[in-house]
């Protein structure tokens, strides 16, 4: 309880790791290390909210100053971590200085994964991933501004529903046959698909960016079967890659993200790892898998505090996720592995609608559209592995506490 941890990565996982070391009654030093200018901040809000203008830097901060400087967090802003020492227990920073640790928990996140072709360097082609990213990217959006999405995923739709919202033309290119196809299935894909065409967001499905056009700024993005589409900004949200290589290069075990186990522990038991940047077990599914999600940073920056602190483990919790588009609300509940049939529960045309991705009579994950008590319902029955009644399950008539078998 007296050790020194140091904490690589000020975002919401580094954030709440060290709040959570506090509240769990860490007495010992509490260093925070972030890349960027900024104390620990929200970035769902940066596709929806920060780009509409209904939200200011004090409304995305996780804390205000007073709560670091109150609990004794040396947060050091502007700084990247350069090298670890696992012998000596020492982080190196850019800045020259080096930071000894008792406890290490590496929470850099992931980075925009780029798309290398040609004209991705012009001026007008944009990431979103940084509150900066953000920034540029709202200065140049407004009414009459052309801009083209590469890459359907959530990301993609969110910046496409903001950027309507204030009056912008919208173009979403992508390279599979239909909407979020890496990560929903094809009946929520239809739906957000014809949601967002009945607003004014055009599609290019089955095609992929060749280059972007432009002298000294983007006029026009190339797909590969040779259409033109003329725009001011160009997005590019084709995934992301975690942040690992520091990991790596320490000798850390890693694929595709940092290893951890249930405790968020690596392969070195004095170094822990959380959020985006891990690949970490899923013991309602008997897997690993990485996950890019609030919820799950939130959940392993309690795994760590718990470990280090000496702390009882938090119980695992069932992944979930959410999407605001529109007027609507997606809610995601748990993973759709080994899924044998799906289950339709309420009207997709009246934009209240839940999907249940099912193995037998058990749910395995569950999206729902502006439906609370179907994705809250869904998401307890998935942590008790509950068996359900498919017929009551797909009668919306029937409560979510009645659909057990």
């Amino acid at each position: 309880m007296s050790g020194r941890v140091v904490i690589v990565g000020a975002g919401h996982a580094g954030g709440a790791a060290a709040a959570f070391l506090r509240q769990y009654g860490h007495e010992g030093p509490i260093a925070l290390i972030g890349d960027e200018p900024h104390l620990p901040y929200q970035r769902p809000p940066l596709s929806k909210a920060w780009l509409k203008g209904e939200a200011g830097e004090d409304d995305l901060q996780l804390r205000p100053p007073s709560f670091y400087e109150d609990n004794h967090i040396a947060v050091t802003r502007g700084a990247r971590a350069i090298a670890i020492d696992r012998q000596t227990r020492q982080v190196d920073l850019n800045d020259g200085v080096s930071q000894s640790y008792d406890h290490l928990i590496l929470a850099m996140g992931a980075r925009a994964r780029p798309l290398p072709i040609p004209g991705a360097h012009l001026p007008g082609v944009l990431y979103l991933r940084t509150a900066a990213d953000a920034e540029a990217l709202k200065g140049m959006l407004g009414p009459g501004k052309r801009v083209v999405v590469i890459g359907g995923g959530y990301v993609g739709l969110e910046v496409a529903a903001s950027a309507r919202a204030i009056g912008a033309e919208v173009w979403v290119v992508e390279r599979e046959a239909r909407l979020l196809a890496r990560v929903a299935g094809e009946a929520l894909s239809g739906f957000f698909h014809r949601y967002h065409g009945e607003r004014g967001v055009r599609f290019v499905l089955g095609a992929s960016a060749a280059a972007i056009d432009g002298e000294d700024k983007v006029e026009a993005a190339v797909l590969d079967h040779g259409e033109r589409l003329p725009c001011d900004i160009v997005l590019i949200g084709v995934g992301a890659l975690p942040n690992q290589e520091l990991a790596m290069d320490a000798g850390l075990v890693c694929n595709d993200g940092v290893v951890v186990d249930n405790e968020a522990r690596t392969s070195d038991p004095n170094i822990f790892a959380i959020g985006d940047l891990t690949r970490r077990p899923l013991p309602l599914y008997d897997r690993s898998f990485r996950l890019e999600s609030v919820p799950s940073a939130l959940e392993q920056a309690k795994q760590a505090a718990a470990a280090i602190t000496g702390h009882k483990p938090p119980a695992p919790e069932v992944p979930w996720f959410w999407s605001d588009q529109y007027d609507l609300k997606l809610q995601i509940a748990g993973l759709p592995f080994d899924v044998d049939t799906k289950v339709v529960r309420g009207d997709p045309d009246s934009a209240r609608f839940a999907v249940f991705h099912m193995k037998g009579d058990l749910i395995q994950a569950v999206e729902a559209v502006n439906a609370p008590a179907e994705f809250m319902g869904g998401r307890l029955l998935i942590g008790q592995r509950r068996p359900v009644d498919i017929e009551k399950l797909a009668d919306p008539a029937v409560s979510m506490k009645e659909v057990g078998a």
